[in-house]
């Protein structure tokens, strides 16, 4: 009887060992965009990504168990992208691309006029937003569009619906 405690025990350890959650699919930041943006670029990376989201958001909570931690999402986005969230409700001091400074909620609303979560924006490696999407993504293919968009490209060309459909 012990024996099977052991392999029952064994068996969940090695289970719990490899699941995945969404903060694996964010990086650390010490809220200092302008160093990021450094980083992102000693990397080789095209830019970074930022999930601007609120604790009790429902949308935000769907995303982050049903998207953002797939292994192939968070393999792809950090093969390509520095990766961070954003509490737009949060007192944490940030400093901006530009240098602005400010905390998470002024640079939130303030900046990036955020109202509603999620929201997601790419910024290239000069600091310039070149993706905006407000609202989930109805899926993990629609999300991985997104960062395809941006590493393609096609933004610099057409809307993300446009794209959407051409890849469909």
């Amino acid at each position: 009887m012990n024996k099977i405690w052991q392999a029952v025990g064994i068996t969940f350890l090695t289970m719990a060992s490899f699941q995945v959650w969404a903060a694996d699919f964010f990086d650390e930041t010490f809220g200092n965009l302008q160093e990021e943006l450094e980083v992102a670029k000693d990397d080789g990376k095209q830019g970074i990504f930022i999930f601007f989201h609120m604790e009790e958001c429902p949308f935000c909570d769907r995303m982050k168990n049903t998207i953002l931690n797939k292994p192939d999402v968070i393999q792809y986005f950090k093969q390509h992208f520095l990766t961070y969230q954003v509490d737009i409700e949060g007192s944490n001091e940030m400093v901006n691309f530009d240098g602005t400074e400010g905390t998470a909620q002024y640079l939130s609303e303030k900046v990036y006029r955020v109202r509603a979560t999620p929201v997601m924006m790419v910024f290239n490696l000069e600091g310039k937003p070149v993706l905006r999407y407000t609202g989930p993504t109805r899926t993990k293919e629609e999300f991985m569009l997104l960062g395809k968009y941006v590493v393609d490209g096609a933004y610099k060309d057409m809307s993300f619906t446009r794209y959407k459909r051409q890849n469909k």
